[in-house]
């Protein structure tokens, strides 16, 4: 209580009413999958160019990564945070800078793998300072770090200006080992050494379970705590053994993001095509089959898993019409050809299965032709509603942590429920929700009959919210019947 000791006025600024709840980002994808070069703990990327500059360009063998990225920004999405994926037995170069022969700081790969093997480093005198030159490469890239310092005090200090900075390299001084001093050797472009790519990939290194420690967290274990993260995907999950399983169990863990799967490549039998077998789930959305895209690499057509793609629907229709419209009936950006085509009857026998077929329609393009999760129950079957829940229930989460701690009496009710009413009023009014009015689309109850006095006792506060989803209008009807015209019709 304010105390009022000596005559005066006082002014106090006091909270009443409901406290707005603001809705979180549905359109942030988390992609896993082996790029070129680049570092291994995720990173946030707002554009194929800065993708690019980070972890490389197109590749071979069956890595399709960057072309998932280039199709998700191409189909509208803004932002992604990117986990490259390597061998866990994979090792990064390094290099020795020295003074008068004797190890000064230590030069080593941003991430593990061969690459690093191709960066060259020689060091310069610094233009300005008493500091040190160090010029980085990497075939047709180049990095110039001046009047670089070893005083950590300094602003121009490596840890500061390079580490913080480049797409190549760090620079560290090893205890025991390494002297810290100002380098002067080598002098002229010197390769990293040690640089290895380990063995082949497997969905425990997409997991990473052995780096869960802060600030070393890779792969999807990196992936838990980037709250951001609304849409995973790993390009061609399928032909790596229980790596699927692996994306699909992370997001059923989190409750507050989707996963997109592919098929494996070349499944032309579309009997063959039953994924709620192995992944029945609320969490997941499956599409088929894999679409042809243009590669600057061969300058030809290459045929690439199309999730990368679908993510950016997901995000542009988010942003276009928000997340309760069915990222359905989009066309898909920079696809020129499918795999295979799926005529109607073959959709008759894939979409029951929750298989989103990807369609050619003369006139119209290429466009998503399905909109359904992996989910058995009728309650969750569509991809909207599921997206919609978890839009519902992170905002309704981060936009109520002011509630802990606070008195649980009956003031604190009427402004939980006071929140919660209008935030999702103001979801109604966007189109997400049934009802003509809000008393039809929603209800919110956080009172006696909610909690016991047990609960009460106990320090918990029960709210009980149930809401009514628009569902997409998967299948339109029009019947038509000859009319005399006049005459009374009856059904």
């Amino acid at each position: 209580m304010p105390e009022y000791l000596a005559p005066g006025v006082y002014v106090e600024e006091i909270e009443i009413g409901a406290k707005p709840i603001e809705g979180v980002s549905t359109s942030t994808a988390g992609f896993l999958g082996e790029t070129e070069r680049g570092p291994t703990t995720p990173r946030l990327v707002t554009s194929l160019l800065q993708f690019q500059r980070v972890y490389g360009s197109y590749l071979e063998d069956g890595q399709y990564l960057p072309y998932a990225v280039e199709g998700f920004f191409a189909n509208g999405g803004q932002r992604c945070c990117v986990a490259r994926i390597v061998d866990q037995a994979a090792g990064a170069a390094t290099l020795k800078l020295t003074r008068g022969g004797d190890n000064a700081l230590t030069v080593t790969a941003i991430g593990e793998g061969a690459w690093g093997n191709s960066i060259q480093v020689k060091v310069g005198t610094a233009t300005l300072t008493s500091g040190f030159k160090l010029t980085a490469t990497y075939k047709d890239k180049a990095e110039v770090f001046d009047n670089i310092s070893v005083e950590s005090t300094s602003t121009d200090y490596y840890a500061k200006r390079i580490n913080a900075i480049s797409n190549l390299i760090t620079i560290s001084q090893e205890e025991t080992v390494d002297s810290g001093e100002i380098p002067d050797s080598p002098s002229e472009p010197t390769s990293l050494e040690g640089g290895e790519d380990g063995g082949t990939i497997d969905a425990g290194d997409y997991t990473r379970t052995d780096t869960d420690t802060p600030g070393k967290r890779k792969g999807l274990t990196a992936f838990t705590e980037i709250d951001e993260i609304s849409i995973v995907y790993a390009p061609n999950a399928n032909s790596i053994s229980g790596l699927a399983g692996s994306i699909i169990t992370h997001c059923e863990t989190l409750k507050d993001r989707f996963a997109i799967i592919d098929p494996q490549q070349g499944l032309s039998n579309v009997n063959d095509l039953n994924p709620r077998n192995s992944y029945d789930t609320k969490y997941a959305a499956f599409y088929y089959p894999w679409i042809k895209v243009y590669d600057p690499l061969t300058r030809l057509n290459r045929l690439v898993p199309a999730g990368g793609h679908m993510a950016g629907i997901y995000a542009r229709s988010d942003t276009e019409r928000g997340v309760h419209k069915a990222p359905a009936n989009e066309v898909v950006r920079g696809a020129v050809g499918l795999e295979f085509s799926i005529t109607k009857g073959e959709q008759d026998i894939l979409n029951p299965k929750g298989v989103n077929c990807i369609r050619a329609f003369p006139g119209r393009g290429i466009r998503i032709w399905g909109a359904r999760t992996l989910s058995s129950d009728a309650l969750w079957k569509y991809i909207n509603v599921r997206r919609l829940f978890l839009f519902l229930e992170e905002s309704i989460d981060e936009g109520t942590q002011w509630v802990v701690f606070e008195p649980n009496h009956e003031n604190l009710w009427a402004r939980v429920k006071q929140s919660i009413t209008q935030f999702l009023t103001r979801v109604w009014k966007d189109g997400a929700l049934m009802g003509t009015t809000p008393e039809e689309a929603f209800f919110v109850k956080c009172d006696r009959t909610t909690m016991t006095q047990d609960d009460i006792d106990s320090g918990r506060l029960i709210v009980l919210i149930g809401v009514a989803p628009v569902k997409p209008a998967e299948f339109v009807v029009f019947r038509i019947a000859q009319w005399a015209g006049g005459s009374e019709v009856t059904e």
